[in-house]
C-alpha cells in the first residue's frame, strides 16, 4: 500500500508552512546516518521542545548542534526509564512538549522508551509519532526480498544454543525476517540462521546511510562463508527471505488427524488440520474417515 494520496491534485503545490507544536510527547525518528535525513516536522518538534530525552544525550547534542537546536536534554536508557518517564509525566501535565529520540532511526524499535510512552498513555496523554529513518525498513527496501510481509525480529541472544532455539520459533514463519546485529556477532548468527533456517536468500546490510553504506547478498551459508561479513564494522541489518512451504507426508496427516479427532468431531478435526497443514479440507475429511473406519 503506497503511503501517499492517489490522486495528483491531493498534492499540495508548495511545501506546508510550519504548525505550531502542541503539548505532548513525540516520539521523534533521527537520521541512522547522513544528517540530512531528518524531517522537517523532526526540526520543528525538536526546536519546540521544552525537553529531550535522549538515549545518549551526547550523540543527541551533536544532532541538535547541527540544526542550530538548543534543548534541555535528560537520559533515557535501559537504566534511566523510570526516572525518564516522572520527568515527562511532570512535564506533559504542565502541557510541556516533549521529544522522545534515540540515538538513531525510530524510538522504540530495538531502542528504551517503552516505559516513557506506557506511563503517558497510561495518564491519558497526547503522544505522537514523528516518522523517519529506520534501519530495518531501508534494509528492508535494498536486500531484494519479499517486502509485502516480514516479521522484525530485533536482536537474537548472544549465545548460540539461545539463538537457535529462537531461530527455530521463527523456522516455520512464511514473511521475510528482518534482525539486528552486531559485527562481531554476524558471522557466528549467519552460521546458526544458515543451520536452522536452511539455504534461504539473504541480505547483510551495514552502514546504511552512511559513507561505507553496502549490502552483500547470497545465500545463509554463502553469506557465513564471505570474508566480508566476518566481523564488519558498524550497524547491521540480516534481512531474509521467506521459507517454502513444506509439504506434509501422509504419517504426519495421519497423526495429525489421529490426535484431533480425540477432542473434535470429525469434520471440526479434518478443519483443524487442514488450517494447520495448509491442506484441502474435503482431501482431510475422506481421509478422516478412513481412519475412523480403521
Amino acid at each position: 500500500m503506497s503511503d501517499h494520496p492517489s490522486d495528483p491534485a491531493q498534492f499540495p503545490r508548495t511545501a506546508p508552512p510550519a504548525r505550531s507544536v502542541s503539548g505532548g510527547l513525540y516520539l521523534v525518528a533521527t537520521p541512522i546516518g547522513n544528517l540530512r535525513d531528518i524531517t522537517l516536522r523532526a526540526l520543528d518538534v525538536l526546536s519546540a521542545a521544552d525537553v529531550v530525552l535522549a538515549e545518549d544525550t551526547r550523540v543527541t547534542a551533536k544532532l541538535l548542534t547541527a540544526y542550530g537546536i538548543k534543548a534541555k536534554l535528560e537520559r533515557c536508557d535501559d537504566h534511566t526509564s523510570n526516572r525518564a518517564a516522572e520527568i515527562a509525566i511532570g512535564h506533559l501535565k504542565d502541557g510541556a512538549v516533549v521529544a522522545l529520540v534515540s540515538d538513531a532511526g525510530t524510538p522504540m524499535v530495538s531502542d528504551p522508551g517503552f516505559i516513557v510512552a506506557r506511563a503517558a498513555i497510561a495518564e491519558g496523554l497526547p503522544v505522537h509519532p514523528i516518522p523517519g529513518a529506520s534501519s530495518a525498513l531501508a534494509a528492508l527496501c535494498i536486500a531484494g526480498l519479499p517486502s509485502d510481509r516480514f516479521t522484525f525480529a530485533g536482536f537474537l541472544p548472544p549465545k548460540s544454543a539461545a539463538r537457535k532455539t529462537a531461530l527455530e520459533e521463527l523456522r516455520t514463519s512464511r514473511q521475510t525476517l528482518v534482525f539486528f546485529e552486531s559485527g562481531p556477532r554476524l558471522k557466528d548468527s549467519l552460521t546458526d540462521m544458515a543451520e536452522v533456517l536452511g539455504p534461504r536468500d539473504a541480505a547483510v546490510a551495514r552502514e546504511l546511510t552512511k559513507l561505507y553504506e553496502e549490502c552483500v547478498r547470497g545465500t545463509l551459508p554463502e553469506l557465513a562463508a564471505n570474508p566480508r561479513c566476518d566481523a564488519p564494522k558498524g550497524e547491521i541489518v540480516i534481512v531474509i527471505a521467506p521459507g517454502a512451504d513444506e509439504v506434509a507426508s501422509e504419517a504426519d496427516i495421519d497423526t495429525a488427524l489421529t490426535e484431533a479427532m480425540t477432542r473434535l468431531p470429525l469434520g471440526e478435526a479434518a478443519s483443524e488440520v487442514s488450517k494447520a497443514l495448509n491442506l484441502p479440507r474435503k482431501m482431510l475429511y475422506k481421509r478422516a474417515l478412513e481412519l475412523q473406519g480403521k
